[in-house]
C-alpha cells in the first residue's frame, strides 16, 4: 500500500465494473487518480464519491477513439499533479458475434477502442514516462484471448493484439519502465451491454450472474502489480473465477 501512495493514476474505462472498482481502491490507499470515459454523469460521481471518502480524483470526458482525447487526459494529470506514475488502459468493448454475422461495424469499433484506444495511450503516456525516468503502463485484456471460442474471434483478437504490443513495449521499455497486462475472465461488468447481438448479450448475461467475480477482486491485482517496488516488474496476470471451464 505504501508504494501506491502518492501515485498520480490515469485510468480509462473507469466509470463501472473494474475502472471504477480500480479507482475506488486506488485512491483508497493513497493516489491520485484521474479518470477518463465517455460518460460525464458517471465521471462526475465517482470522482465526487472518492472525493467524500477523502481521497483525490478528477476526471475528464474521454472517448478513447480520439487520439486527442487521450492526450487531453494525460495533459490534465500532468497539469494538476505534475506528474503520471500509471497509466490504466481499460477501456474496451466486447459486442461479439458470429464472424458469418457480418457485423462489420462491430469490429470497426472494437478495432477502434480496445486496440487503437490502447495505442493512443502509450502514444500519449510514452513520451511523458521517457522525459521522467519512470512509469507503469496497466493493459486490461480478456481470457477470451487465451482460450479463443466461437463468436469471440474478433474480439480475442483485439485483445491479443495489445497482448502482442505489450510484451513489445515491455521489452523496448528498458530498466526504468514497467508493463503489465491482466487477462480477466468473466468479471461482474457492464461488458455484456456492448454487445449488439441481443441473443449473445442474454447469454453473456446468463454466465456473469452464474459465475462472474467481483470487479473489485481484479482492482486488487491491479493494486498489486502497481504496489511492486520500482525494481519489480509483474508482467502478466490471469485472473478468473474458480468455476470458470
Amino acid at each position: 500500500m505504501m508504494c501506491i501512495q502518492g501515485k498520480v493514476i490515469v485510468i480509462t474505462g473507469a466509470s463501472s465494473g473494474i475502472g471504477e472498482a480500480t479507482a475506488l481502491l486506488l485512491a483508497e490507499r493513497g493516489a491520485s487518480v484521474i479518470l477518463g470515459v465517455r460518460r460525464s454523469d458517471r465521471l462526475a460521481a465517482l470522482s465526487e464519491a472518492i472525493v467524500a471518502r477523502g481521497g483525490i480524483a478528477s476526471y475528464l470526458v474521454t472517448d478513447v477513439k480520439r487520439r486527442k482525447d487521450v492526450a487531453r487526459l494525460v495533459d490534465h494529470a500532468l497539469e494538476r499533479y505534475g506528474k503520471l506514475d500509471v497509466l490504466v488502459n481499460n477501456a474496451g468493448i466486447a459486442p461479439i458475434s458470429l464472424l458469418d454475422d457480418l457485423r462489420v461495424d462491430d469490429w470497426e469499433d472494437m478495432i477502434d477502442v480496445n486496440i487503437k484506444g490502447a495505442l493512443y495511450g502509450i502514444a500519449a503516456a510514452l513520451p511523458v514516462f521517457r522525459r521522467q525516468g519512470f512509469g507503469h503502463f496497466v493493459n486490461t485484456l480478456s481470457t477470451a484471448g487465451i482460450q479463443i471460442v466461437p463468436t469471440m474471434a474478433v474480439y480475442a483478437g483485439s485483445k491479443n493484439a495489445v497482448r502482442g504490443i505489450s510484451e513489445g513495449l515491455r521489452q523496448e521499455a528498458g530498466p526504468s519502465l514497467r508493463v503489465t497486462t491482466l487477462s480477466p475472465g468473466y468479471v461482474d461488468t457492464e461488458l455484456p451491454s456492448s454487445m449488439t447481438d441481443e441473443t449473445l448479450r442474454r447469454q453473456g448475461e446468463a454466465s456473469m450472474k452464474a459465475t462472474a467475480i467481483p470487479a473489485s477482486s481484479i482492482a486488487e491485482a491491479i493494486a498489486f502489480a502497481i504496489a511492486q517496488p520500482a525494481n519489480v516488474d509483474v508482467g502478466e496476470i490471469v485472473m478468473r473465477p474458480t468455476a470458470q471451464g
